[in-house]
């Protein structure tokens, strides 16, 4: 008796390597995906469609000791578990509180501003009365002076330098909140890898239960044939070796299901072993084309931190009015004549306009102009890969329906096959080898429906996160 034919075997490891590929496939290293025009401060680029989700170490590390135990659970209520459970929410905490502290310290630009200075100077020569009064001795300076100044200094109006500089970093404060929620968002990614890939694997399972059924039947009908004659104790090896090899595919089954399950737990802060996945329904229609990515928010916000950098610019060139006192205390004192160290006080009102930055203000504003075009082109970009993704993905949702439309009568073709050889073997006219490549046949086609079932399931829901519908 001859063993199974390669192409039976082949067909089975090419459905249990998908299996693996399905949800495997989008699990690559971490990217940061943040769009940055130079003068924007962003941690990173990007000028296509997010194509990794963020990740930077294995799952398992994110929550250590899950604390909720959900009968069941949706592809959305994972969304939302992974959204407050991923350790990089943090992030908008110290967005936050980055924000209050620079506004704080901007706000502190209103309060008075004390400064104290010393100086000791030495010169050639000092300022003299050229007259001479017999018996009035006239004093000269000493050319040796010595001054310690004490001022306070309160703004009365500053051109509108704090006012932008706030508006500065409420702007830079939204870029980072948009960057946070691009970076969150590519989260959905692989929750839609680990969701799916799960749901396939335990589709797996309940084919693989019912294939061992089947093949337990098998056997005993083997046996029978034994019986009459018509097959040989190899035959029965063949069966039993199709057994042994079908445990040894529901153990791997068994054993990916549940790192599937932990890993996806890890994301959720939830323990998955007892919940049931709620398989979400195929949709009729399509999403919406319409793209409504957490990108377009972040390129709207760096354009308006470039609008309040170009506000800001104009700002530093405006001049500045303050009051101020001085107390000081040196030698000579306000009388310059009168020798000693004095006390003394002056008061007043300043205006300081300083005319050097005009000279770098054209060239500010137009790098703040080649920054926004830089944005506009990134943004374009993005839209057309954008597009071009979409496109690719009804492409393969067209693909898996149209499959899917055809899969339902490659089964019953397979069984009807698989009934006529079995009736040949009870006949003797085909052998058992030839009989069980049918059986493995139509178990391949069963494995096909479920694998392409999926396919489309995980297509339509990548197509909703790409577009964001």
């Amino acid at each position: 008796m001859t063993p199974l034919k390669p192409n039976a075997m082949k067909s089975m490891q090419i459905i249990r390597n998908a299996v693996l590929l399905l949800s495997l496939i989008t699990l690559g290293p971490l990217s940061s995906t943040a769009v940055t025009p130079g003068i924007v401060s962003s941690p990173g680029e990007k000028a296509s469609v997010v194509e990794n989700p963020a990740m930077t170490t294995a799952p398992t590390a994110i929550a250590a000791h899950p604390v909720e135990t959900p009968s069941s659970l949706t592809l959305e209520e994972c969304y939302a578990k992974a959204g407050t459970n991923y350790p990089l929410v943090s992030r908008y905490g110290l967005i936050q509180q980055s924000e209050q502290y620079s506004l704080s310290n901007a706000n502190k630009g209103y309060l008075p501003q004390f400064s104290l200075s010393a100086k000791a100077t030495y010169q050639t020569d000092v300022t003299k009365i050229p007259v001479s009064i017999p018996g009035v001795d006239i004093p000269t300076l000493n050319k040796d002076q010595y001054q310690a100044l004490v001022e306070l200094d309160q703004v009365i109006w500053d051109g509108g330098t704090i006012r932008s500089q706030k508006r500065n970093i409420n702007a830079s404060t939204e870029v980072d909140r948009q960057q946070q929620q691009v970076d969150m968002y590519t989260i959905r990614e692989r929750i839609n890898s680990l969701f799916f890939g799960t749901l396939l694997l335990e589709e797996q399972l309940k084919l693989n239960t019912l294939y061992d059924e089947e093949l337990a039947r098998n056997y005993q009908k083997v046996q029978s044939f034994i019986a009459n004659g018509v097959a040989n104790a190899a035959d029965l090896d063949a069966v039993k070796v199709e057994q042994l090899s079908n445990r040894q595919r529901r153990a791997e089954l068994e054993a990916t299901c549940k790192a599937y399950r932990q890993m996806l737990g890890a994301f959720t802060g939830t323990d998955l072993a007892r919940t049931e996945l709620i398989q979400p329904i195929a949709a009729d229609k399509q999403p919406l084309p319409e793209i409504r990515r957490p990108e377009l928010h972040l390129f709207n916000a760096q354009n308006s931190l470039l609008d309040a950098q170009a506000k800001a610019v104009t700002a530093k060139n405006m001049p500045r009015l303050s009051a101020f006192i001085q107390g000081a205390y040196g030698n000579p004192g306000l009388n310059m004549l009168q020798s000693g160290f004095k006390a003394y006080a002056v008061g007043g009102i300043r205006l300081s306009w300083n005319f050097g930055n005009f000279y770098t203000k054209r060239n500010d504003l137009r790098q703040i102009d080649v920054n926004r075009d830089n944005i506009a082109v990134q943004r374009e970009t993005f839209l057309f890969n954008t597009r071009q993704q979409i496109s690719s993905g009804n492409g393969e949702i067209e693909k898996y329906r149209r499959t899917l439309a055809d899969d339902g009568e490659i089964i019953t073709l397979r069984d009807n096959i698989k009934r006529a050889s079995e009736a040949k073997v009870a006949g003797g006219t085909m052998s058992v080898t030839d009989y069980m490549d049918d059986v493995t046949a139509a178990e391949t086609a069963r494995q096909n429906q479920a694998l392409h079932r999926m396919q489309l399931l995980m297509s339509l829901y990548n197509l909703k996160n790409l577009t964001n519908n």
